[in-house]
């Protein structure tokens, strides 16, 4: 549903709610103006422990964690932004994609709390909420390139403005954050995959194994990651048993790879988006993965050699969160842009939804 753009008054004053995988999170941002936020609280309760054993996420038990935790984390964001319902704005909650039992937890009480207080509803794509979140650390507006780097997720896209997104290329298999957990898991390593892989490697050799690197040079700038994994599992296969620098050098070894591709696979992007956006010049990363130390540093190295300037959130802002939620609901609400109470939850959710399939893609890649 689209209304006419909220009050002139500043600022606008909106709860973010997030649950789309094992992450129970609320917080509150004002909005001022154009690239112009503040933060006003960010709650998030990690499931880390509850999913440790499985090494992995497990839908159901995601969902039932949201359930028994969500209304106190609402309380708590609200308490520290020193606000009441009554003084919000609007209400805004990831409504896709994700694992569909959790986005109806967040969803269903987003939609009680609007029918409650009267406030409007922004279903928000949590894509978006990621590209959008350079908007409320550092006031970077569209047009940018974006890397999206997740579990789930692997894209650069052109964002053009709120709501208009153009991908430029996407993984064809795993996403790197699965990359990522999945090398871990097969080391030993545990859950979750991405910091463990990370730490391994700060005291390993990354020039010890000679591993892949996949669709270097390639003119699209499509990512693919499976191989480079099957490469990590044959040389711990062939070295079994593993000692520990046997491990940390193959995650040392894993992430220079992942860095050389990240960075060729951006360098060509970059030319794309000098081609369509002219002389902007923002090169935005966002995701979970974006965490990652060898990543920022490469790409910082990328960004200063092009002429680009590098935008990464702050760390406690790159995972799933609810800042990022409710920045890209003011956005969307001070737009005019609101949601009825039947708005659905999406398991998939693409931003460019005109974007092709991949030859080849799998679901990462074809669908998201």
């Amino acid at each position: 549903m689209s209304l006419e753009p909220a009050s002139n008054r500043v600022p606008v004053l909106v709860l973010g709610i997030e649950t789309s995988c094992d992450e129970t999170a609320a917080a509150v941002v004002a909005r001022d103006g154009p690239g112009r936020g503040r933060l006003l609280s960010n709650v998030v309760r990690s499931q880390w422990e509850q999913h440790r054993k499985f090494e992995g996420v497990v839908p159901e038990i995601a969902a039932r964690a949201h359930v028994e935790c969500l209304d106190t984390i609402i309380a708590e964001a609200l308490t520290e932004a020193g606000l009441s319902l009554a003084e919000l704005d609007g209400i805004a909650v990831t409504a896709g994609p994700g694992l569909i039992g959790g986005l109806l937890v967040g969803l269903t009480t987003a939609k009680a709390l609007t029918l409650a207080c009267r406030k409007p509803l922004v279903a928000v794509n949590h894509l978006e909420a990621h590209a959008l979140t350079v908007g409320l650390t550092e006031g970077i507006e569209p047009p940018y390139l974006l890397l999206l780097v997740s579990g789930g997720h692997t894209q650069l896209l052109l964002v053009h403005d709120v709501g208009h997104y153009e991908r430029l290329g996407t993984t064809i298999d795993d996403a790197l954050g699965e990359a990522f957990d999945k090398t871990a898991k097969l080391l030993g390593l545990g859950f979750p995959g991405g910091p463990a892989v990370e730490r391994m490697a700060r005291e390993g050799d990354p020039r010890r194994f000679a591993l892949p690197r996949p669709m270097l040079g390639r003119e699209e700038p499509h990512f693919s990651f499976a191989g480079l994994k099957t490469a990590v599992r044959r040389q711990a296969e062939a070295l079994a048993p593993l000692a520990e620098g046997d491990i940390r050098d193959l995650c040392a070894s894993f992430e220079a790879a992942v860095a050389d591709v990240v960075v060729d696979r951006c360098a060509r992007a970059m030319r794309i988006a000098e081609d369509r956006l002219g002389a902007v010049r923002h090169l935005v990363v966002a995701g979970g993965v974006a965490a990652n130390q060898r990543l920022r540093e490469a790409l910082a190295r990328l960004a200063a050699a092009s002429g680009h300037t590098l935008h990464v959130p702050p760390l406690a802002l790159c995972g799933d969160n609810a800042a990022m939620v409710a920045w890209a609901g003011a956005e969307r609400l001070v737009r005019g842009h609101t949601d009825p109470l039947d708005a659905p939850a999406r398991a998939r959710w693409p931003l460019d939804q005109l974007a092709r399939p991949v030859l080849g893609g799998g679901r990462h890649g074809a669908k998201a």
